[in-house]
């Protein structure tokens, strides 16, 4: 008997304390980031020391004090309510798109790589024409379309990532047919949807988690600069895209009201870019065995 099998079956503890975590310090440091945004955006109302709305001209282009931290917009409105509130659509917009956009994908992906031919060039083909117009272009269209709401920005740009999730998904369930047992599922006369469910989408998931994460920055981006251009959230409701477009007017007078919502920007999209890169290494079979 092994020493490891005299001694049990490990605890999960003892199995997350053996986990070099140094050598995923990326997947550290992006988790405390995206972690501090997404507890901002949960607990905006127990941060916000007043209503991101509350108008107080009295105290307007307030510079950060210990009444205002992070100071007062141009109508008196606390920034840091406002930009914890602007946070929360950022957030809710990211993870409402990035669900559209990776389900959607995924299941085109997967059905184009798995029955090729005419199926996978109608599919594919369509997706290479909304892949071939640049995002924020087809995220106006469309909200031209449909309307300027942050419900609508969702919308837009969860389609937007639904051709890169679906060329990701193809291109992996292509590798996954490669496989013996794709082969022997065949064999036993398991049904296409079975297969398709059951065999290649649990393969084919990783890779698409990871760009999840890069998409969930991209979605941050994305629906800021709807924001900025009027598209997105409508004043008086709180985005770091129609707070920087306020900012840029006053950026001598006030430079807080555009170095906030700009430095919550950059957190957001470090900490999920980082995310993901740690989540690739963590992830990675080769780099986890030579760990």
């Amino acid at each position: 008997m092994s020493i490891h099998a005299a001694a049990g079956p490990r605890s999960p503890g003892e199995r997350l304390a053996q986990i070099p975590w140094k050598r995923y310090r990326l997947l550290v440091i992006g988790g405390a980031l995206v972690g501090i945004v997404v507890l901002a955006a949960a607990f905006a109302d127990v941060i916000s020391p007043s209503s991101p709305y509350e108008i107080d001209v009295t105290n307007r282009l307030q510079p950060p004090s210990r009444t205002h931290w992070l100071g007062t917009d141009e109508f008196g409105r606390d920034v840091l309510s406002r930009a914890v509130h602007a946070a929360r659509i950022s957030v809710k917009v990211a993870v409402v798109a990035v669900s559209v956009g990776l389900t959607g994908g995924t299941l085109i992906g997967i059905t184009a790589g798995y029955f090729g031919g005419v199926v996978d060039l109608v599919l594919m083909r369509s997706m290479e024409l909304l892949f071939s117009f640049p995002a924020i272009l087809l995220a106006i269209v469309l909200m031209a379309v449909l309307g300027t709401s942050v419900l609508n920005a969702m919308v837009a740009i969860g389609i937007i990532f639904i051709p890169g999730f679906s060329r990701l998904a193809r291109a992996a369930t292509q590798e996954v047919l490669r496989q013996q047992y794709i082969e022997a599922a065949h064999t036993i006369g398991m049904s296409d949807r079975r297969i398709l469910l059951g065999e290649i989408l649990p393969n084919v998931i990783t890779p698409l988690l990871v760009e999840a994460m890069a998409a969930f920055a991209y979605a941050v981006l994305l629906e800021s600069s709807l924001s900025f251009l009027g598209l997105g959230a409508q004043p008086p409701e709180p985005s770091w895209g129609n707070m920087l477009n306020t900012g840029r007017g006053f950026m001598d007078q006030a430079p807080w009201l555009g170095v906030v919502p700009g430095l919550a920007m950059f957190i957001a999209v470090l900490g999920f870019n980082l995310l993901g890169d740690g989540l690739r290494d963590f992830l990675d079979p080769h780099l986890r065995d030579g760990a």
